[in-house]
């Protein structure tokens, strides 16, 4: 069963709470703090994409570059660079957006939202997930494997994804789902799910999985962007990999292995940054004033400040 982990306080009302579970596991993989639902499967959404991109690796895909496997590993939001690392991605190996199963979408950052509205509108290239799904055309076209019906759970590629999304995670074979982009999803505990991130910080150097994980914090706006979560949460936290996952999914690791993984409930964004970071904070990262800005989101009423939106204390 759920708890409660974030609280919307309004002009000293406790106004909404989110609940959710969490765990938190101490760098030899033993959990430290677990609360509410952690064995039970949820959806990673794209809190899999690290797992989804070491496949890719595991199967001939060469990136040029940190900023290209950074970008297979994104959700990123549609900014004038993401697009052109998909673009540079995908014309390398001959595709162009058209061959992108993924839905046309607008970017998530207003402004290049603003820019696409005014401009050509929706496209699969301002998806989210268009950087792992270029990258997927590409690890196609090494193979060759089918460049259509990439989506579909019998295609050689997904095959790849799955058995490695089990062996990364531990977890038995179960029913699939369908991601928000269209992909087969594969439902993974919490407590499994960090360690799989944990798995990625502490692997040796120049493995895959490291490669991964060290592209990704050096490179933190390209798998998210301006303002978004990862990239806030890493610019004050040296060392630290981590990836949101839609509907409340988050999970992270520190170089020494320490990891976490959450699910808010409702999944309401607005409840992800105070929680991620008391989460750094039991983890016992150095604290800054970053982390502080970071870790109670004002909540106003015209233009006065009247409350905040924080992780209960006491919880965690």
């Amino acid at each position: 069963m759920s708890v409660e982990l974030v609280e919307v306080v309004r002009s000293g009302f406790r106004e909404c709470v989110h609940r959710g579970s969490v765990v938190i596991l101490d760098a030899f993989g033993t959990p430290t703090l677990e609360l509410g639902e952690i064995h039970g499967p949820i959806f990673p959404r794209s809190t899999n994409k690290p797992m989804q991109a070491l496949a890719l690796l595991r199967n001939g895909f060469d990136p040029v570059d940190d900023d290209e496997l950074t970008i297979a590993t994104a959700s990123h939001f549609g900014e004038p660079d993401h697009i052109a690392l998909v673009r540079r991605l995908l014309d390398r190996f001959g595709f162009t957006a058209a061959d992108l199963a993924c839905p046309p979408d607008l970017p998530i950052e207003e402004k290049a939202r603003a820019a696409a509205i005014t401009g050509a509108g929706a496209s699969p290239l301002y998806m989210n997930c268009s950087g792992k799904h270029a990258a997927m055309l590409a690890t196609c076209a090494i193979n060759d494997w089918p460049r259509t019906g990439y989506l579909e759970i019998d295609h050689p590629l997904q095959q790849a994804v799955l058995a490695t999304v089990a062996d990364v995670t531990g977890e038995p074979e179960t029913d699939l789902g369908i991601d928000g982009c269209g992909l087969p999803i594969v439902p993974v505990s919490l407590i499994n799910l960090a360690r799989a991130f944990a798995g990625f910080t502490t692997a040796e150097s120049g493995t895959a999985p490291r490669r991964i994980a060290d592209a990704v914090r050096a490179n933190p706006r390209v798998i998210s962007g301006t303002s978004g979560p990862d990239l806030l949460a890493m610019s004050a936290t040296p060392g630290l990999f981590c990836k949101i996952g839609a509907d409340g999914v988050h999970a992270g690791a520190l170089p020494d292995g320490r990891a976490f993984a959450y699910k808010i409930e409702d999944g309401h964004d607005r409840a992800r940054m105070p929680l991620t970071l008391a989460i750094l904070r039991e983890l016992g990262v150095e604290w800054t004033d970053q982390h502080t800005q970071l870790a109670a989101t004002a909540v106003f009423g015209g233009d006065a400040r009247v409350g905040v939106i924080r992780a209960i204390p006491g919880v965690i």
